[in-house]
Protein backbone atom coordinates (compact mmCIF):
# COMPACT_ATOMS: atom_id res chain seq x y z
CA UNK A 1 0.00 0.00 0.00
CA UNK A 2 1.35 3.40 -0.97
CA UNK A 3 1.52 6.26 1.53
CA UNK A 4 1.44 10.03 1.02
CA UNK A 5 4.66 10.57 2.92
CA UNK A 6 8.16 10.64 1.42
CA UNK A 7 11.50 9.10 2.28
CA UNK A 8 14.39 11.28 3.46
CA UNK A 9 17.98 10.22 4.00
CA UNK A 10 20.16 11.84 6.69
CA UNK A 11 23.94 11.56 6.68
CA UNK A 12 26.24 12.90 9.40
CA UNK A 13 30.01 12.73 9.89
CA UNK A 14 31.68 14.40 12.89
CA UNK A 15 34.91 14.48 10.84
CA UNK A 16 34.55 15.35 7.11
CA UNK A 17 37.21 12.72 6.34
CA UNK A 18 34.68 10.06 7.33
CA UNK A 19 32.67 10.98 4.23
CA UNK A 20 35.47 9.58 2.07
CA UNK A 21 34.52 6.04 1.11
CA UNK A 22 31.41 4.08 0.25
CA UNK A 23 29.29 4.45 3.42
CA UNK A 24 27.41 7.48 2.12
CA UNK A 25 26.71 5.83 -1.26
CA UNK A 26 25.68 2.64 0.53
CA UNK A 27 23.17 4.47 2.75
CA UNK A 28 21.70 6.43 -0.17
CA UNK A 29 21.33 3.19 -2.13
CA UNK A 30 19.65 1.57 0.86
CA UNK A 31 17.22 4.51 1.22
CA UNK A 32 16.36 4.40 -2.50
CA UNK A 33 15.83 0.63 -2.38
CA UNK A 34 13.73 0.85 0.78
CA UNK A 35 11.53 3.56 -0.78
CA UNK A 36 11.13 1.66 -4.07
CA UNK A 37 10.10 -1.56 -2.33
CA UNK A 38 7.30 0.31 -0.55
CA UNK A 39 6.24 2.45 -3.48
CA UNK A 40 7.48 5.68 -1.92
CA UNK A 41 9.54 8.52 -3.37
CA UNK A 42 13.01 9.46 -2.09
CA UNK A 43 12.91 13.26 -1.58
CA UNK A 44 16.19 15.12 -2.17
CA UNK A 45 14.80 18.66 -1.87
CA UNK A 46 15.94 18.88 1.76
CA UNK A 47 19.72 18.43 1.81
CA UNK A 48 20.15 16.29 4.91
CA UNK A 49 23.92 16.04 5.17
CA UNK A 50 26.07 17.25 8.06
CA UNK A 51 29.83 16.95 7.67
CA UNK A 52 32.11 17.94 10.54
CA UNK A 53 29.23 18.63 12.96
CA UNK A 54 29.21 16.88 16.32
CA UNK A 55 26.11 15.07 17.59
CA UNK A 56 27.67 15.02 21.09
CA UNK A 57 27.63 18.82 21.28
CA UNK A 58 24.38 19.04 19.26
CA UNK A 59 25.97 21.23 16.59
CA UNK A 60 24.16 19.22 13.91
CA UNK A 61 20.89 20.49 15.43
CA UNK A 62 22.01 24.05 16.20
CA UNK A 63 23.86 24.66 12.94
CA UNK A 64 23.18 21.79 10.58
CA UNK A 65 20.71 19.97 8.38
CA UNK A 66 19.09 17.92 11.15
CA UNK A 67 18.06 21.15 12.85
CA UNK A 68 16.47 22.26 9.57
CA UNK A 69 14.61 18.95 9.35
CA UNK A 70 13.31 19.22 12.94
CA UNK A 71 12.09 22.78 12.31
CA UNK A 72 10.41 21.56 9.12
CA UNK A 73 8.56 18.98 11.25
CA UNK A 74 7.45 21.71 13.67
CA UNK A 75 6.26 23.85 10.74
CA UNK A 76 4.24 20.97 9.30
CA UNK A 77 6.33 20.74 6.12
CA UNK A 78 7.08 17.04 6.65
CA UNK A 79 3.95 14.97 6.07
CA UNK A 80 2.83 12.32 8.53
CA UNK A 81 3.75 8.93 7.15
CA UNK A 82 7.16 10.07 5.96
CA UNK A 83 10.35 8.10 6.65
CA UNK A 84 13.80 9.23 7.80
CA UNK A 85 16.62 6.80 6.95
CA UNK A 86 19.82 7.01 9.04
CA UNK A 87 22.89 4.78 9.35
CA UNK A 88 22.21 4.27 13.06
CA UNK A 89 20.56 6.02 15.98
CA UNK A 90 23.96 7.41 16.99
CA UNK A 91 23.88 9.48 13.78
CA UNK A 92 20.83 11.31 15.17
CA UNK A 93 22.29 12.12 18.55
CA UNK A 94 25.11 11.38 20.97
CA UNK A 95 23.76 13.74 23.61
CA UNK A 96 22.68 12.65 27.09
CA UNK A 97 20.28 9.69 26.68
CA UNK A 98 17.14 11.43 27.96
CA UNK A 99 17.74 14.35 25.61
CA UNK A 100 18.51 12.02 22.70
CA UNK A 101 15.37 9.95 23.30
CA UNK A 102 13.24 13.11 23.50
CA UNK A 103 14.63 14.11 20.11
CA UNK A 104 13.73 10.69 18.66
CA UNK A 105 10.25 10.96 20.25
CA UNK A 106 9.74 14.37 18.58
CA UNK A 107 10.25 12.76 15.18
CA UNK A 108 8.14 9.67 15.89
CA UNK A 109 5.28 11.65 17.48
CA UNK A 110 5.01 13.65 14.27
CA UNK A 111 4.01 10.42 12.52
CA UNK A 112 7.45 9.85 10.97
CA UNK A 113 9.18 6.48 10.90
CA UNK A 114 12.93 6.30 11.62
CA UNK A 115 14.73 3.49 9.78
CA UNK A 116 18.30 2.48 10.69
CA UNK A 117 20.21 1.19 7.67
CA UNK A 118 22.82 -0.66 9.76
CA UNK A 119 20.31 -3.19 11.14
CA UNK A 120 17.06 -2.55 9.21
CA UNK A 121 15.08 -1.63 12.34
CA UNK A 122 12.04 0.64 12.09
CA UNK A 123 10.90 2.98 14.86
CA UNK A 124 7.37 4.40 14.75
CA UNK A 125 4.43 4.78 17.10
CA UNK A 126 2.63 1.62 15.98
CA UNK A 127 5.77 -0.50 16.14
CA UNK A 128 6.84 0.75 19.57
CA UNK A 129 3.32 0.20 20.90
CA UNK A 130 3.37 -3.40 19.66
CA UNK A 131 7.00 -4.04 20.72
CA UNK A 132 7.80 -1.82 23.77
CA UNK A 133 11.22 -3.47 24.12
CA UNK A 134 12.30 -1.68 20.94
CA UNK A 135 12.07 1.54 22.94
CA UNK A 136 14.35 0.02 25.59
CA UNK A 137 16.74 -1.09 22.85
CA UNK A 138 16.83 2.43 21.37
CA UNK A 139 17.63 3.85 24.81
CA UNK A 140 20.47 1.35 25.29
CA UNK A 141 21.91 2.33 21.88
CA UNK A 142 21.78 5.99 22.86
CA UNK A 143 23.39 5.33 26.25
CA UNK A 144 26.26 3.49 24.56
CA UNK A 145 26.69 6.23 21.91
CA UNK A 146 26.78 8.94 24.58
CA UNK A 147 29.27 7.02 26.75
CA UNK A 148 31.56 6.47 23.76
CA UNK A 149 31.51 10.17 22.85
CA UNK A 150 31.85 11.23 26.48
CA UNK A 151 34.88 8.99 26.97
CA UNK A 152 36.44 10.23 23.73
CA UNK A 153 35.76 13.85 24.73
CA UNK A 154 37.44 13.35 28.10
CA UNK A 155 40.46 11.72 26.50
CA UNK A 156 40.80 14.52 23.95
CA UNK A 157 40.47 17.19 26.63
CA UNK A 158 43.04 15.44 28.83
CA UNK A 159 45.46 15.27 25.89
CA UNK A 160 44.94 18.97 25.08
CA UNK A 161 45.44 19.86 28.75
CA UNK A 162 48.75 17.99 28.78
CA UNK A 163 49.81 19.81 25.63
CA UNK A 164 48.90 23.21 27.15
CA UNK A 165 50.76 22.45 30.36
CA UNK A 166 53.70 21.25 28.30
CA UNK A 167 53.69 24.50 26.32
CA UNK A 168 53.66 26.57 29.50
CA UNK A 169 56.53 24.53 30.97
CA UNK A 170 58.47 24.57 27.70
CA UNK A 171 58.46 20.79 27.17
CA UNK A 172 56.01 20.82 24.21
CA UNK A 173 56.11 22.91 21.04
CA UNK A 174 53.70 21.12 18.71
CA UNK A 175 50.35 22.11 17.23
CA UNK A 176 47.38 22.14 19.62
CA UNK A 177 44.16 21.25 17.84
CA UNK A 178 41.64 23.23 19.83
CA UNK A 179 39.69 26.36 18.94
CA UNK A 180 40.03 28.52 15.86
CA UNK A 181 43.33 29.84 14.60
CA UNK A 182 43.54 33.46 13.37
CA UNK A 183 42.92 34.16 9.70
CA UNK A 184 46.31 35.80 9.18
CA UNK A 185 48.42 32.64 9.81
CA UNK A 186 48.83 29.31 8.05
CA UNK A 187 50.41 26.07 9.15
CA UNK A 188 53.42 24.83 7.19
CA UNK A 189 55.86 21.98 7.68
CA UNK A 190 58.09 24.41 9.62
CA UNK A 191 55.24 25.70 11.80
CA UNK A 192 52.98 28.74 11.75
CA UNK A 193 53.77 31.56 9.36
CA UNK A 194 52.14 34.93 8.66
CA UNK A 195 50.12 35.51 5.50
CA UNK A 196 51.46 38.89 4.29
CA UNK A 197 48.27 40.17 2.61
CA UNK A 198 46.14 39.23 5.63
CA UNK A 199 48.59 40.87 8.05
CA UNK A 200 48.45 44.02 5.93
CA UNK A 201 44.66 43.96 6.23
CA UNK A 202 44.85 43.53 10.02
CA UNK A 203 47.28 46.44 10.38
CA UNK A 204 45.09 48.65 8.18
CA UNK A 205 42.03 47.77 10.30
CA UNK A 206 43.91 48.66 13.50
CA UNK A 207 45.14 51.90 11.96
CA UNK A 208 41.58 52.98 11.12
CA UNK A 209 40.41 51.93 14.58
CA UNK A 210 43.08 54.11 16.22
CA UNK A 211 41.83 57.03 14.13
CA UNK A 212 38.43 56.60 15.75
CA UNK A 213 36.48 55.24 12.78
CA UNK A 214 33.52 53.00 13.50
CA UNK A 215 33.92 49.39 12.40
CA UNK A 216 31.31 49.69 9.65
CA UNK A 217 32.96 52.69 8.05
CA UNK A 218 36.43 51.14 8.42
CA UNK A 219 35.19 47.96 6.71
CA UNK A 220 33.79 50.00 3.81
CA UNK A 221 37.08 51.86 3.39
CA UNK A 222 39.07 48.63 3.47
CA UNK A 223 36.72 47.01 0.97
CA UNK A 224 37.29 49.94 -1.41
CA UNK A 225 41.04 49.62 -0.89
CA UNK A 226 40.95 45.91 -1.71
CA UNK A 227 41.79 44.50 1.73
CA UNK A 228 40.43 41.16 2.97
CA UNK A 229 40.52 39.69 6.49
CA UNK A 230 39.03 36.37 5.37
CA UNK A 231 38.16 34.60 2.14
CA UNK A 232 34.69 36.09 2.48
CA UNK A 233 35.96 39.67 2.53
CA UNK A 234 35.65 41.96 5.54
CA UNK A 235 32.93 43.18 7.90
CA UNK A 236 32.66 45.55 10.83
CA UNK A 237 32.05 42.65 13.21
CA UNK A 238 35.30 41.02 12.09
CA UNK A 239 37.21 44.22 12.93
CA UNK A 240 35.71 44.46 16.43
CA UNK A 241 36.53 40.79 17.11
CA UNK A 242 40.07 41.11 15.76
CA UNK A 243 40.90 43.99 18.11
CA UNK A 244 40.38 41.74 21.14
CA UNK A 245 42.31 38.70 19.86
CA UNK A 246 45.47 37.99 21.92
CA UNK A 247 46.76 36.16 18.83
CA UNK A 248 47.82 39.63 17.64
CA UNK A 249 50.68 39.41 20.14
CA UNK A 250 51.30 35.73 19.41
CA UNK A 251 49.17 34.22 22.19
CA UNK A 252 46.79 31.28 21.77
CA UNK A 253 44.01 31.48 24.33
CA UNK A 254 41.77 28.52 25.06
CA UNK A 255 39.53 27.25 27.84
CA UNK A 256 39.05 23.66 29.02
CA UNK A 257 36.19 23.01 31.45
CA UNK A 258 36.55 26.41 33.08
CA UNK A 259 40.37 26.40 33.14
CA UNK A 260 41.93 29.11 30.95
CA UNK A 261 45.30 28.86 29.19
CA UNK A 262 47.31 31.59 27.48
CA UNK A 263 50.12 30.08 25.42
CA UNK A 264 52.75 32.75 24.85
CA UNK A 265 54.59 32.93 21.50
CA UNK A 266 52.36 30.24 19.95
CA UNK A 267 51.81 32.28 16.76
CA UNK A 268 54.13 34.74 15.00
CA UNK A 269 53.54 38.23 16.39
CA UNK A 270 51.72 41.02 14.60
CA UNK A 271 51.98 43.48 17.53
CA UNK A 272 54.56 44.05 20.26
CA UNK A 273 53.46 43.97 23.90
CA UNK A 274 53.50 47.78 24.01
CA UNK A 275 51.39 48.05 20.85
CA UNK A 276 48.95 45.46 22.23
CA UNK A 277 48.69 47.37 25.52
CA UNK A 278 47.96 50.62 23.67
CA UNK A 279 45.32 48.89 21.55
CA UNK A 280 43.52 47.42 24.57
CA UNK A 281 43.63 50.81 26.29
CA UNK A 282 41.84 52.31 23.28
CA UNK A 283 39.36 49.43 23.19
CA UNK A 284 38.54 50.01 26.86
CA UNK A 285 37.43 53.59 26.22
CA UNK A 286 33.82 53.35 25.14
CA UNK A 287 33.73 56.92 23.76
CA UNK A 288 36.65 56.44 21.37
CA UNK A 289 34.41 55.72 18.41
CA UNK A 290 33.15 58.70 16.49
CA UNK A 291 29.44 59.34 16.21
CA UNK A 292 27.25 59.22 13.15
CA UNK A 293 27.55 62.95 12.40
CA UNK A 294 29.11 64.11 9.15
CA UNK A 295 31.70 66.31 10.91
CA UNK A 296 33.61 64.47 13.66
CA UNK A 297 33.62 66.39 16.93
CA UNK A 298 36.96 67.29 18.49
CA UNK A 299 35.79 68.07 22.03
CA UNK A 300 32.24 66.70 21.96
CA UNK A 301 31.05 63.11 21.97
CA UNK A 302 33.99 61.99 24.10
CA UNK A 303 32.49 62.60 27.55
CA UNK A 304 34.82 65.50 28.42
CA UNK A 305 32.95 68.77 27.67
CA UNK A 306 30.75 70.29 30.42
CA UNK A 307 28.87 73.53 31.00
CA UNK A 308 30.75 75.78 33.45
CA UNK A 309 27.52 77.15 34.94
CA UNK A 310 25.50 74.02 35.74
CA UNK A 311 27.95 71.16 35.24
CA UNK A 312 25.87 69.19 32.72
CA UNK A 313 27.26 67.82 29.48
CA UNK A 314 27.73 69.89 26.35
CA UNK A 315 26.71 68.42 23.02
CA UNK A 316 27.31 69.45 19.42
CA UNK A 317 24.73 70.38 16.83
CA UNK A 318 25.65 70.90 13.20
CA UNK A 319 22.86 72.71 11.35
CA UNK A 320 23.33 70.84 8.07
CA UNK A 321 20.34 72.47 6.33
CA UNK A 322 22.09 75.84 6.29
CA UNK A 323 24.97 75.01 4.00
CA UNK A 324 26.79 77.55 1.89
CA UNK A 325 26.64 77.32 -1.89
CA UNK A 326 29.87 75.28 -1.91
CA UNK A 327 28.37 72.80 0.56
CA UNK A 328 30.36 73.98 3.59
CA UNK A 329 28.81 74.98 6.91
CA UNK A 330 29.23 78.44 8.41
CA UNK A 331 31.05 78.58 11.76
CA UNK A 332 27.94 79.93 13.45
CA UNK A 333 25.96 76.85 12.41
CA UNK A 334 28.26 74.46 14.23
CA UNK A 335 27.03 74.89 17.79
CA UNK A 336 27.72 73.80 21.36
CA UNK A 337 24.59 73.27 23.47
CA UNK A 338 24.14 72.91 27.22
CA UNK A 339 21.81 69.91 27.62
CA UNK A 340 20.29 71.28 30.82
CA UNK A 341 19.53 74.65 29.22
CA UNK A 342 18.02 73.15 26.06
CA UNK A 343 15.74 70.89 28.15
CA UNK A 344 14.80 73.60 30.69
CA UNK A 345 16.78 71.74 33.31
CA UNK A 346 17.80 74.73 35.39
CA UNK A 347 20.80 76.27 33.60
CA UNK A 348 20.04 79.97 33.10
CA UNK A 349 23.34 81.03 31.56
CA UNK A 350 24.43 78.24 29.20
CA UNK A 351 22.47 78.36 25.99
CA UNK A 352 24.68 77.75 22.98
CA UNK A 353 27.70 79.13 21.16
CA UNK A 354 29.80 78.30 18.13
CA UNK A 355 32.15 75.38 18.75
CA UNK A 356 34.61 76.61 16.09
CA UNK A 357 36.49 79.26 18.16
CA UNK A 358 36.87 76.77 21.02
CA UNK A 359 38.34 74.14 18.66
CA UNK A 360 40.64 76.70 17.06
CA UNK A 361 41.93 77.95 20.41
CA UNK A 362 42.48 74.42 21.72
CA UNK A 363 44.51 73.47 18.66
CA UNK A 364 46.61 76.64 18.80
CA UNK A 365 47.25 76.18 22.53
CA UNK A 366 48.42 72.58 22.17
CA UNK A 367 50.64 73.23 19.15
CA UNK A 368 52.82 75.44 21.36
CA UNK A 369 55.51 73.25 22.92
CA UNK A 370 55.81 75.33 26.08
CA UNK A 371 52.06 75.27 26.71
CA UNK A 372 51.90 71.53 26.17
CA UNK A 373 54.93 70.93 28.40
CA UNK A 374 53.34 72.84 31.27
CA UNK A 375 49.98 71.20 30.75
CA UNK A 376 51.38 67.67 30.80
CA UNK A 377 53.78 68.19 33.71
CA UNK A 378 52.45 66.13 36.64
CA UNK A 379 51.18 68.53 39.30
CA UNK A 380 52.63 66.38 42.08
CA UNK A 381 55.25 64.40 40.16
CA UNK A 382 52.56 61.84 39.37
CA UNK A 383 51.99 60.88 43.00
CA UNK A 384 48.21 61.21 42.71
CA UNK A 385 48.00 58.71 39.82
CA UNK A 386 50.44 56.38 41.58
CA UNK A 387 48.24 56.48 44.71
CA UNK A 388 45.20 55.73 42.57
CA UNK A 389 47.05 52.80 41.02
CA UNK A 390 48.03 51.43 44.45
CA UNK A 391 44.42 51.71 45.61
CA UNK A 392 43.12 50.09 42.42
CA UNK A 393 45.50 47.14 42.80
CA UNK A 394 44.46 46.79 46.43
CA UNK A 395 40.83 46.72 45.31
CA UNK A 396 41.63 43.91 42.84
CA UNK A 397 43.35 41.92 45.61
CA UNK A 398 40.43 42.47 47.99
CA UNK A 399 37.77 41.43 45.48
CA UNK A 400 39.87 38.42 44.42
CA UNK A 401 40.03 37.32 48.06
CA UNK A 402 36.29 37.73 48.52
CA UNK A 403 35.60 35.81 45.33
CA UNK A 404 37.92 33.03 46.50
CA UNK A 405 36.01 32.68 49.76
CA UNK A 406 32.66 32.49 47.95
CA UNK A 407 34.08 29.96 45.48
CA UNK A 408 35.45 27.82 48.32
CA UNK A 409 32.04 27.89 49.99
CA UNK A 410 30.36 26.79 46.76
CA UNK A 411 32.84 23.93 46.28
CA UNK A 412 32.42 22.83 49.90
CA UNK A 413 28.68 22.41 49.44
CA UNK A 414 28.40 18.66 48.84
CA UNK A 415 24.66 18.82 48.23
CA UNK A 416 25.24 20.21 44.75
CA UNK A 417 22.48 22.76 45.32
CA UNK A 418 24.33 25.95 46.23
CA UNK A 419 22.20 28.76 47.66
CA UNK A 420 21.11 31.20 44.96
CA UNK A 421 22.45 34.09 47.05
CA UNK A 422 25.97 32.59 46.86
CA UNK A 423 25.77 32.26 43.10
CA UNK A 424 24.53 35.84 42.73
CA UNK A 425 27.30 37.10 45.02
CA UNK A 426 29.91 35.27 42.94
CA UNK A 427 28.60 36.83 39.73
CA UNK A 428 28.51 40.26 41.36
CA UNK A 429 32.12 39.90 42.52
CA UNK A 430 33.22 38.69 39.08
CA UNK A 431 31.69 41.84 37.55
CA UNK A 432 33.40 44.05 40.15
CA UNK A 433 36.70 42.28 39.51
CA UNK A 434 36.50 42.96 35.76
CA UNK A 435 35.84 46.67 36.43
CA UNK A 436 38.68 46.87 38.97
CA UNK A 437 41.12 45.16 36.59
CA UNK A 438 40.11 47.57 33.84
CA UNK A 439 40.80 50.48 36.21
CA UNK A 440 44.26 49.09 36.97
CA UNK A 441 44.97 48.69 33.26
CA UNK A 442 43.94 52.29 32.54
CA UNK A 443 46.01 53.72 35.39
CA UNK A 444 49.04 51.64 34.41
CA UNK A 445 48.72 53.05 30.92
CA UNK A 446 48.61 56.61 32.25
CA UNK A 447 51.62 56.03 34.49
CA UNK A 448 53.47 54.59 31.51
CA UNK A 449 52.55 57.59 29.39
CA UNK A 450 53.98 59.97 32.00
CA UNK A 451 57.15 57.90 32.25
CA UNK A 452 57.51 58.07 28.47
CA UNK A 453 57.52 61.86 28.70
CA UNK A 454 54.19 63.16 27.42
CA UNK A 455 54.51 66.64 25.98
CA UNK A 456 57.80 65.99 24.22
CA UNK A 457 58.50 68.10 21.11
CA UNK A 458 57.28 65.34 18.81
CA UNK A 459 53.87 65.49 20.52
CA UNK A 460 53.57 69.24 19.93
CA UNK A 461 54.64 68.71 16.32
CA UNK A 462 51.87 66.16 15.90
CA UNK A 463 49.31 68.66 17.22
CA UNK A 464 50.69 71.26 14.78
CA UNK A 465 50.56 68.92 11.77
CA UNK A 466 47.01 67.87 12.56
CA UNK A 467 45.92 71.49 13.13
CA UNK A 468 46.97 72.33 9.56
CA UNK A 469 45.02 69.37 8.20
CA UNK A 470 41.94 70.24 10.27
CA UNK A 471 42.06 73.80 8.96
CA UNK A 472 42.11 72.35 5.44
CA UNK A 473 38.90 70.42 6.16
CA UNK A 474 40.41 66.95 6.58
CA UNK A 475 37.87 64.92 8.58
CA UNK A 476 40.37 62.11 9.14
CA UNK A 477 42.65 64.61 10.90
CA UNK A 478 39.72 65.69 13.10
CA UNK A 479 39.33 62.07 14.21
CA UNK A 480 43.05 61.91 15.06
CA UNK A 481 42.79 65.12 17.10
CA UNK A 482 39.81 63.60 18.89
CA UNK A 483 42.11 60.79 20.07
CA UNK A 484 44.75 63.29 21.25
CA UNK A 485 42.12 65.24 23.19
CA UNK A 486 41.09 62.08 25.06
CA UNK A 487 44.73 61.22 25.81
CA UNK A 488 45.52 64.75 27.03
CA UNK A 489 42.48 65.97 28.96
CA UNK A 490 40.31 64.57 31.73
CA UNK A 491 37.73 67.37 31.57
CA UNK A 492 36.98 70.51 29.52
CA UNK A 493 34.69 73.06 31.21
CA UNK A 494 33.24 75.80 29.00
CA UNK A 495 31.70 79.10 30.13
CA UNK A 496 29.91 80.23 26.98
CA UNK A 497 29.36 83.81 28.26
CA UNK A 498 32.56 84.14 30.24
CA UNK A 499 33.19 83.05 33.81
CA UNK A 500 30.94 85.67 35.40
CA UNK A 501 28.21 85.42 32.70
CA UNK A 502 27.39 89.08 33.26
CA UNK A 503 26.91 89.86 29.60
CA UNK A 504 25.08 87.29 27.45
CA UNK A 505 26.48 89.05 24.38
CA UNK A 506 30.01 89.27 25.71
CA UNK A 507 33.03 88.91 23.44
CA UNK A 508 34.67 86.02 25.25
CA UNK A 509 34.25 82.32 25.91
CA UNK A 510 36.19 81.05 28.93
CA UNK A 511 37.48 77.45 28.86
CA UNK A 512 39.05 75.46 31.69
CA UNK A 513 41.36 72.68 30.53
CA UNK A 514 42.05 69.88 33.04
CA UNK A 515 44.89 67.58 31.97
CA UNK A 516 45.23 63.91 32.88
CA UNK A 517 48.34 64.79 34.89
CA UNK A 518 46.37 67.05 37.27
CA UNK A 519 47.23 70.43 35.71
CA UNK A 520 44.64 72.96 34.62
CA UNK A 521 44.65 76.09 32.47
CA UNK A 522 42.02 78.75 31.88
CA UNK A 523 41.78 80.22 28.38
CA UNK A 524 39.83 83.34 27.40
CA UNK A 525 38.76 82.98 23.79
CA UNK A 526 37.45 85.71 21.50
CA UNK A 527 34.22 84.28 20.14
CA UNK A 528 34.67 85.89 16.71
CA UNK A 529 38.35 85.33 15.96
CA UNK A 530 39.22 82.30 18.06
CA UNK A 531 42.24 84.15 19.45
CA UNK A 532 42.99 83.32 23.06
CA UNK A 533 44.96 84.41 26.11
CA UNK A 534 45.78 82.26 29.14
CA UNK A 535 44.60 83.26 32.62
CA UNK A 536 48.11 84.27 33.72
CA UNK A 537 48.23 86.77 30.84
CA UNK A 538 44.93 88.48 31.57
CA UNK A 539 44.94 92.14 32.45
Amino acid sequence: MKTTGQVYSYLRFSDPRQAIGSSADRQLAYAASWAAERGMALDATLTLKDEGLSAYHQRHVKQGALGVFLRAIEDGRIASGSVLVVEGLDRLSRAEPLHAQAQLAQIINAGITVVTASDGREYNRAGLKAQPMDLVYSLLVMIRAHEESDTKSKRVKAAIRRQCEGWVSGSFRGVIRNGKDPQWVRLTAEGWELIPERVAAVKRALELYRLGLGAGRAANIMHEEGFQLTEGGISGLQIYRTIKLPALRGVKRLSLEGEDYELEEYYPRVLSDAEWSDLQHLAGQRLRRRGAGEIPGIITGVGLAYCGYCGTALVAQNIMKRRRVDGSIADGNRRLHCTSYSKNGGCSAGGSCSVVPVEQALLKFCTDQLNLQRLMQPSDDGQAIHRQLVNARAAVAKITGQLGKVTDALLADESGAAPLSFVRKARELESQLRDAEQSVSTLEYEVGSMSAGAGQPVQAERWADLAIQVDAGDYGARESVRQLVMDTFSRIVIFMRGVDAADRKGQFIDVQLFSRTGQHRLLRIHRKTGEWVASEDWD
